[in-house]
C-alpha cells in the first residue's frame, strides 16, 4: 500500500519582486494624494527604503508627510496594515493621523493596530509576554496617586521620615531613571546616593518588586520593561523586528532615551538569530555583514559568538556582555543597545523619523535633542530630507524666526521660508511694567477688532492668542481682560484664581474675613498636613450640626474640652489660635502684608518650599503673584469681593476668547495673531534654566522663543517690560538677550499704548533700531510720526541723552494740558524739563541715566504712577521715596518731579 501523500505546509506569501509584473501594476494605481505635495514633501513620501530622517521645520506639513507616507505603503502594497508601526507621542495626535489615513485608503486603516502612543503600543506588547518579565497579562497600570502612596509604604516599612524624604521625590527621582532606561542595577551609585543616605537604589529595587507583587506597572514600566523584555528573549525581538516592514515615528526631537532605546531594539535588521549586547563606546547600529558588529577579540566584557554547528552552543541566542564603569560620569544610556547576530538580513528595516530639532523645547521631561541629532550616526546610510517651505507665517515671521534659531550651535541646520507675501514685521514693544504690558496688549486686541470691523471683517478672538513663559505672567491678562469684558481662555492648565494653591490661600483669606465660611475653612483645615483627617473633620461637622454653628466656633469649643485625642486637639487649639491672632491684624496692617504673615505662619509656603517636585517653583510663583495682586484693593473684603466676581464668570467653551497660555503648551498650535509678553533676561531665558542647563539651557530657551514666533500666522508681537515684581519685589528689568538676536530688517520697534514705559521713554539709551533706513519701515501711526516730528527739537541734557520733548510742544495748535487742582501739569501736555529719554539702545542691555536733577531728603515730589511722596534717601540717581498711598519706594530719579 502506497504512503498517504504528505502536505507540507504552504509556504509563506512572498513580497513582489521588485520591477516584476505585480510591483509594477501596483506602482501603475492612481495616487491622487501625492499631486498637491510639494517636491520636497513628495520626496519624504516616496523614499520608501532604508532609514529615512524628515526634517520639517514648523508649519511645513509634517503631518501630511507622515500620513500620506502610510497611504502610499498601504496603496502600493509594500507591506499590510498589521506591518506597520507608527509611533506618536498623544492619543490626539495617533486620532488625527488614523483619520487622515482613512481619508486617503479608506477603511483599510481600521486594520493598524500597531499605531498609537509609545505607551499604549508598549502595553499591548507587555500583555502579549507578560510572563517573560515577572507579571500576568491581566496587570494593572498605576496612576500617579496609586504610585505615591505605593512608595509611602515602602518608605514607612525603612523606617525613613516621609517629611524629610517625600514620597513624591523618589517618585520623580524613579521616572527619571526610567526614563533613561536605567534598572535599578544600572542606576549610577551617585545619583542613587542623593535619596535618604544612599538608599536611593534599594528603595528603587523594592518598589519594582511590590510592583511584581502588585502584579502592576507604572508608566515608566511601559517602556522600560519592553526593554528589558526584548533584550532577554531574542526570538520575541527577532518577531517584533520581522513583524514591522516600516517603522515612522513623530516628533522625534521629543523622544527621552527609554524610548530611544526601544526604536533602537526594533529599528535592528531582521536576523534569524539575535544577539543582545551592552557594548561600551558603540552607539551606532549593527553590522550585517560582521558577526562581531566591529569588536576585536580582545574588546573588555566580550564572548565569543558560538560558531554555526558548535555543540556546546547550540541553541544559544544570546551574546551576554555587560559595561564596566557605569557609574561614570556622562555615560551615555544610548549606548547599551542590542546588536544583530552572525547571520544573513532578512529585509532592510525601513525606519522613517519625522521632528525638528528646533522645536526641542521638552528637555525638562527627559527629552533628548541629541536623538534626532545623531539619527545619521545611528543609522548609517539615512537618508535626510529638509522641508523647509512654511505654509504657515509670512515672510517676515520666518525670517525672524530663522535668525534668531541660528544662534544654536545644536542642529542640524534649515532655513524656513515661504512663497506667500511678507506681511508685517515682527513688533517688538518695552513698557514701564508688566500691568502696563497687560493695558498695551488689551488695547492692541481691541485695535485688531475695530480695524476689522471698519473694513467689514470680522477678526476672531479664537485666532489671537497670548504666549507667556512662565504661568504667573497670565495674571495680569486675566485682571485686564475682565476689567475690559474681553473673553479669554486658559489653555493648558486652570485659570489663575482656580488654581489650588491660589485657592488654598484665598480659603485662608476667607475664613479670616468670614468665620462661618464653612467651605473654606473645610478645605485648609488639613492643608498643610496638621493631623487632622476626616475622624476629626467628621467630629466637627457632627457637633456643628448638632448646635447649629460654624465650623470654626465648633472647632474652638472641641478644642477646649477633653473630647479629642490630645495630637488633634493641640493641632486644632493652634489653628483656630492663628486664625484669631490673624483676624485681630485683619484692621491694623495692610491686607498684603497680612497675606504673607498667613502664608508663613500657617507653613503654606514651607509646604511648597520643600516639596521638590517640579511644579513646586511656579506654585510659589503664583503665591507671590497672588499677595502682589491684593495690592490693588483697598482692603481685604475688596479684593475677596473682586475675586468673588472672577471666579463667577461664565466662560461658555463655544465663545470665541482670547486663547492665553504657556509657550510649552502652544507647540503644535497655530493663531492669525500671536502676543510674546515678558521677554527679559531671567524671565525668558529664564534663569533657573541657564542655571540648571548652562548653554544647552539657553539653546532650549532659544528653541522656545522660535516656537513662539512661529506660532503665528500673520502678526508676532513682541514685548518686554522694564520692571516687573520677581520674587515679590519690584525689580528693574534687562531685555532679553533674544532680541537683539533678531534681525534689524524684518523688525519694527513700536512705541507702547500709552507713551510712558515705551521706547522712547525706557531709561535705555539709543536704540539701534532708532535708524528708520535699517528697517525702511513704513509705520506711520499718529503716535510715531509726532515722534518723529520733534526728533532733535528739545535738545540735549548734560549726560548726552537727547531731552524728551511731549507731545504738543512744537504743535503750533497744541491745546493747553490738563491741570491738577494743585495746578501742575499732568498728562500729555506736560513739559518735563528734568526728565531724561527712556530708549533702549542697541545691544539691548539696562543702562543707568545719571543723575539728571539733584533731590534732597524730606523733598516733596510727584511720580507719574506712584504719586505724590517724600523723598527718605538718595542714591545717586537712585531714590528711596515714602509715596502717601504706595508706600516706600526705590525708582530712578528721571521718572520724578519736584513739587
Amino acid at each position: 500500500m502506497a504512503e498517504p501523500k504528505r502536505n507540507d505546509p504552504a509556504p509563506l506569501s512572498p513580497q513582489p519582486l521588485a520591477g516584476g509584473i505585480a510591483a509594477r501594476a501596483l506602482g501603475a494605481r492612481p495616487a491622487p494624494y501625492l499631486d498637491d505635495l510639494n517636491p520636497e514633501q513628495r520626496k519624504a513620501v516616496e523614499t520608501l527604503d532604508g532609514p529615512v530622517l524628515v526634517l520639517a521645520g514648523a508649519g511645513t506639513g509634517k503631518t501630511r508627510v507622515l500620513t500620506t507616507r502610510i497611504a502610499h505603503i498601504l496603496n502600493l502594497g509594500r507591506a499590510r496594515p498589521s506591518e506597520i508601526l507608527a509611533v506618536t507621542f498623544t492619543n490626539k495626535a495617533a486620532r488625527e493621523m488614523k483619520d487622515r489615513v482613512g481619508q486617503m485608503v479608506g477603511q483599510i486603516v481600521e486594520g493598524m493596530p500597531w499605531l498609537g502612543t509609545f505607551h499604549s503600543i508598549g502595553v499591548k506588547v507587555l500583555r502579549r509576554h507578560a510572563e517573560l518579565v515577572g507579571l500576568k497579562n491581566n496587570f494593572t497600570i498605576l496612576d500617579v496617586d496609586d504610585q505615591i502612596r505605593l512608595i509611602k509604604m515602602i518608605l514607612e516599612a525603612e523606617k525613613l521620615d516621609e517629611k524629610r524624604w517625600p514620597a513624591r521625590v523618589l517618585a520623580m527621582l524613579i521616572d527619571g531613571w526610567k526614563n533613561r532606561g536605567l534598572t535599578p542595577e544600572q542606576v549610577p551609585s551617585g545619583e542613587a546616593a542623593s535619596f535618604a543616605n544612599g538608599k536611593g537604589k534599594k528603595l528603587y529595587i523594592a518598589y519594582q518588586e511590590r510592583l511584581k507583587t502588585l502584579n502592576a506597572a507604572d508608566f515608566g514600566d511601559l517602556l522600560l520593561e519592553n526593554i528589558r523584555l526584548f533584550r532577554q528573549n531574542t526570538d520575541v525581538l527577532r518577531n517584533f523586528q520581522e513583524r514591522f516592514k516600516f517603522i515612522l515615528v513623530d516628533e522625534y526631537q521629543d523622544t527621552n532615551v527609554a524610548q530611544y532605546l526601544w526604536l533602537k531594539l526594533l529599528a535592528q535588521t531582521a536576523t534569524a538569530r539575535t544577539s543582545t549586547a551592552v557594548i561600551p563606546g558603540r552607539p551606532e547600529g549593527p553590522d550585517p555583514e560582521s558577526s562581531t558588529a566591529g569588536l576585536s577579540p580582545s574588546s573588555p566584557g566580550r564572548r565569543e559568538a558560538p560558531s554555526p554547528g558548535d555543540p556546546d552552543q547550540e541553541g544559544t541566542d544570546t551574546v551576554p556582555m555587560t559595561r564596566d564603569g557605569r557609574d561614570e560620569p556622562g555615560h551615555d544610556e544610548r549606548e547599551n543597545v542590542a546588536i544583530a547576530g552572525p547571520t544573513t538580513p532578512r529585509h532592510p528595516k525601513n525606519i522613517c523619523c519625522v521632528g525638528d530639532d528646533d522645536q526641542s523645547i521638552y528637555g525638562w521631561r527627559g527629552a533628548e535633542v541629541d536623538n534626532i541629532l545623531r539619527f545619521e550616526h545611528d543609522f548609517p546610510g539615512a537618508k535626510v530630507i529638509r522641508l523647509e517651505r512654511n505654509y504657515r507665517s509670512t515672510g517676515h515671521i520666518l525670517a525672524a524666526a530663522s535668525h534668531l534659531i541660528a544662534h544654536n550651535e545644536g542642529r542640524l541646520g534649515k532655513t524656513l521660508r515661504t512663497e506667500d507675501e511678507l506681511g508685517e514685521k515682527v513688533q517688538v514693544t518695552g513698557g514701564w511694567d508688566s500691568e502696563e504690558e497687560a493695558r498695551a496688549i488689551g488695547e492692541e486686541i481691541e485695535q485688531l477688532q475695530r480695524q476689522a470691523r471698519e473694513r467689514g471683517e470680522d477678526h476672531p478672538l479664537d485666532e489671537i492668542a497670548i504666549l507667556v513663559r512662565a504661568s504667573f505672567q497670565m495674571r495680569e491678562f486675566e485682571d485686564r481682560f475682565i476689567q475690559l469684558g474681553l473673553p479669554y481662555r486658559v489653555i493648558g492648565g486652570p485659570r489663575f484664581y482656580e488654581r489650588a494653591e491660589i485657592r488654598d490661600a484665598l480659603a485662608y483669606l476667607r475664613v479670616i474675613a468670614q468665620p462661618a465660611d464653612d467651605l473654606a475653612f473645610e478645605r485648609i483645615i488639613n492643608v498643610p498636613k496638621r493631623g487632622l483627617g476626616d475622624a476629626t473633620l467628621q467630629m466637627l461637622h457632627d457637633h456643628a450640626r448638632k448646635r447649629r454653628i460654624p465650623l470654626t466656633e465648633a472647632a474652638s469649643q472641641l478644642s477646649a474640652t477633653d473630647e479629642m485625642k490630645p495630637k488633634p486637639r493641640l493641632a486644632l487649639r493652634d489653628l483656630m489660635a492663628a486664625f484669631e491672632r490673624w483676624r485681630t491684624k485683619k484692621d491694623s496692617m495692610p491686607h498684603t502684608e497680612l497675606a504673607e504673615i498667613v502664608l508663613d505662619e500657617s507653613g503654606y509656603t514651607d509646604m511648597w518650599q520643600k516639596d521638590r517636585s517640579a511644579d513646586a517653583a511656579g506654585r510659589l510663583e503664583n503665591l507671590k503673584e497672588l499677595v502682589r495682586s491684593m495690592e490693588e484693593f483697598e482692603n481685604l473684603q475688596g479684593f475677596l469681593e473682586h475675586i468673588s466676581l472672577v471666579m463667577d464668570r461664565d466662560s461658555a467653551e463655544s465663545e470665541q476668547a482670547v486663547n492665553i497660555m504657556t509657550l510649552h503648551s502652544a507647540k503644535g498650535l497655530e493663531f492669525d495673531c500671536v502676543f510674546l509678553p515678558g521677554w527679559e533676561e531671567g524671565l525668558f531665558p529664564h534663569q533657573r534654566s541657564l542655571d540648571e542647563s548652562g548653554r544647552a539651557g539657553l539653546e532650549e530657551e532659544r528653541r522656545l522663543a522660535h516656537v513662539g514666533l512661529t506660532r503665528a500666522r500673520k502678526l508676532a508681537k513682541i514685548y518686554f517690560a522694564t520692571n516687573r515684581r520677581i520674587h515679590g519685589l519690584w525689580t528693574s528689568t534687562v531685555p532679553s538677550r533674544f532680541l537683539d538676536e533678531l534681525p534689524e530688517a524684518h523688525v519694527e520697534v513700536k512705541e507702547a499704548a500709552g507713551g510712558a514705559g515705551g521706547f522712547g521713554m525706557s531709561g535705555y539709551g539709543a536704540s539701534r533700531f532708532d535708524e528708520m533706513s535699517a528697517f525702511g519701515s513704513g509705520y506711520t501711526t499718529p503716535g510715531w510720526q509726532r515722534a518723529q516730528a520733534r526728533k532733535g527739537k528739545g535738545g540735549f541734557y548734560d549726560n548726552g541723552q537727547p531731552r524728551y520733548v511731549p507731545d504738543g510742544v512744537f504743535d503750533d495748535d497744541a491745546r493747553e494740558p490738563d491741570r491738577s487742582p494743585g495746578g501742575r501739569s499732568r498728562g500729555r501736555g506736560t513739559t518735563r524739563q528734568g526728565r531724561a529719554p527712556l530708549t533702549i539702545e542697541g545691544e539691548l542691555v539696562a543702562k543707568s541715566t545719571g543723575t539728571v536733577l539733584s533731590f534732597a531728603v524730606g523733598e516733596r515730589v510727584f511720580h507719574q504712577k506712584f504719586g505724590n511722596g517724600n523723598v527718605v534717601a538718595v542714591d545717586g540717581n537712585k531714590l528711596t521715596i515714602a509715596f502717601d498711598k504706595a508706600g516706600e519706594k526705590r525708582v530712578v530719579d528721571s521718572f520724578v518731579e519736584k513739587m
